[in-house]
């Protein structure tokens, strides 16, 4: 019996708190003119708030794109003018040669010394070919090589006893290679048994 009671006296404590917790609620839930129209005030002072930052976050953006598109139109602009004259300090380079040969050719003219020219041309040459070397440019090498068609390019064939098969006869044009990366393959004779 005395756990019915207990369970009698939970049923009703619990039924007498309903009520209590029910007016409660509808106090709070009839809430005075004054109140609603202070709780709208302040959802439009939120909102307001919410829309300011949202413009503010929009203009923030746009400044963001229009400075993005100034940056990639400079960085444009900057590498086309890098291309238009990535090749000027070679030109200047190769530019001395060819004064060097325009005054060993205006000297043979007027001395007709044939072996001056000679030297002087062979002096410019040599002088192209450093430039060349500085630029990382480097003649591909075919003195008794094996062809490779990735640097050779066979325009004849001959058979031979005295070369190895598939191995260069002759070299018909230099080959260049910039550094590393064939930019003009060797013309050369090839041997095939």
């Amino acid at each position: 019996m005395s756990k019915n009671k207990k369970q009698e006296e939970l049923k009703e404590e619990i039924v007498t708190e309903k009520p209590q917790k029910e007016t409660n609620e509808k106090e709070t839930n009839e809430k005075k003119p004054d109140d609603k129209a202070k709780d709208v005030e302040s959802s439009e002072e939120i909102i307001g708030k919410l829309k300011l930052e949202v413009d503010d976050w929009k203009n923030s953006y746009m400044r963001k794109q229009a400075d993005f598109q100034n940056f990639t139109k400079r960085k444009e602009k900057e590498m086309e003018e890098l291309r238009k004259f990535a090749s000027e300090k070679i030109i200047l380079k190769l530019l001395d040669g060819i004064d060097n040969l325009s005054r060993a050719v205006e000297t043979s003219k007027q001395t007709s010394d044939f072996e001056s020219l000679s030297k002087g041309v062979e002096m410019t040459l040599n002088q192209f070919k450093q430039i060349l070397k500085t630029e990382g440019v480097e003649a591909i090498e075919t003195d008794n090589k094996e062809f490779d068609p990735q640097k050779h390019m066979a325009v004849m064939v001959e058979e031979s006893q005295e070369v190895k098969n598939n191995h260069i006869i002759m070299e018909l044009q230099k080959g260049y290679s910039l550094k590393g990366k064939v930019v003009r393959p060797s013309m050369v004779k090839v041997c095939k048994k």
